[in-house]
């Protein structure tokens, strides 16, 4: 049995629509806190459980009997994302589980500007201080992050941002397609993957250039200091830990920690990973 947690979110739904295209329903369970809003995958067939990272009993019962467990990773920060971490890999420890799969970060090191890959790195050392066999799922920046990002500002014709670095942005499809193909297959890699990314990394300024080409329209491009830029996102309604995140995110990306690529996503995919600007093409029409 193959469970696919946080099925009801974009990411883990997607994982689970690409699984049920490679093994029989009955091999897959899917879990969430959200079960009800999974009726279509219960409609195609897969068992569907309730699974809050913060109820231990709750995992108990959606791990039971799994062979593999996908955790998908939790949008919160700091302490909190790696306790429900923690509570998951233990679930899975109590459970049996064979091996855990995570979807982590293409850079996850252990200090890092950006706070969230310091924190996949250090739920990666839990998993491995667990005991089952895992798979850190090395994500490459979602594309769709850069656009929460700086769509708005792109859509308006003109970029104010700190000084960066190249980001292999990655399409969350082709993830989602990927990571199917690596939790339902025989064969798999142990430990962190490497990093699963579109064919290139590209900075700002590229972006501000490819955006201009497909709208038909010159969009301005501006490099800031990092704290205007800071300010100006909490007087626009950011939170400031969301804030300082982001931020964090431009620095790391000046010190290259986002600018690895490798094939293996493309080989996983049978294709070519979908590039930033066909993604662009898309997401500015």
């Amino acid at each position: 049995m193959i469970v696919i947690t946080g099925a009801s979110g974009k990411l883990g739904h997607a994982i689970a629509d690409h699984a049920l295209r490679r093994v029989p329903s009955a091999w897959l369970a899917a879990a969430s806190r959200k079960p009800e809003h999974l009726d279509d995958l219960t409609n195609r067939g897969m068992d569907v459980h309730a699974c809050d990272f913060a109820d231990p009993e709750s995992l108990g019962a959606a791990f039971a009997d799994a062979d593999k467990v996908l955790i998908v990773s939790v949008d919160k920060l700091g302490d909190e994302a790696r306790t429900l971490h923690r509570n998951a890999i233990a679930a899975c420890a109590r459970a049996g589980v064979g091996r855990i799969f995570y979807t982590s970060h293409a850079g996850a090191k252990p200090v890092s500007s950006f706070a969230p890959a310091s924190q996949h790195h250090a739920t990666e050392a839990d998993l491995a201080a667990a005991g089952p066999s895992f798979t850190a799922l090395r994500h490459g920046f979602y594309a769709e992050s850069c656009m929460a990002m700086i769509g708005d500002d792109l859509k308006a014709g003109s970029l104010r941002v700190p000084e960066d670095g190249p980001i292999a942005w990655t399409v969350r499809a082709d993830l989602a397609e990927a990571d199917a193909a690596l939790l339902c297959s025989a064969e798999t890699i142990d430990g962190p993957t490497p990093p699963l990314t579109a064919t290139s990394a590209i900075t700002m300024a590229e972006i501000t250039q490819i955006a201009s080409e497909i709208t038909g329209r010159s969009i301005r491009y501006e490099i800031v200091s990092d704290e205007e830029w800071k300010d100006a996102r909490i007087a626009a309604g950011l939170p400031e830990p969301y804030a300082e995140m982001l931020l964090g995110a431009f620095q790391a990306a000046r010190d290259g920690d986002f600018a690895a690529t490798d094939p293996l996503l493309g080989e996983l995919l049978n294709r070519k990973p979908t590039s930033m600007r066909e993604y662009l093409r898309g997401a500015l029409a």
